[in-house]
């Protein structure tokens, strides 16, 4: 029987899907993942601009990391976004 991935927890669903793109150096998941946090809206509404990705992959899931590490209070249809990409992620990509 395989393993269903929406059903992991959330933070080990999120791990696995780090891990395997850092191993891909995909910095367009990374921005993808930036893109849904609440408040990013915000700064793109303020001359942010989400589509660029500045300094370098491990820059990025650095801030990424960290961004989660300080457990963001996400809202129930922001965390099944998420958990919906990153385990989408993982089917196309690998299980990490």
């Amino acid at each position: 029987m395989s393993e269903v991935l929406e059903d992991l927890p959330f933070d080990e669903l999120r791990h696995r899907a780090f891990r395997v793109a850092e191993h891909r150096l995909d910095l367009s998941f990374f921005a993808s993942v930036f893109s849904h946090m609440p408040g990013m809206h915000a700064i793109e509404g303020e001359g942010g601009d989400l589509g660029s990705t500045g300094g370098t992959i491990i820059e990025t899931a650095r801030a990424a990391h960290e961004m989660f590490a300080k457990d963001p209070q996400l809202d129930a249809d922001t965390e099944a976004l998420l958990r919906a990409r990153f385990a989408t992620y993982l089917r196309e990509h690998g299980k990490g």
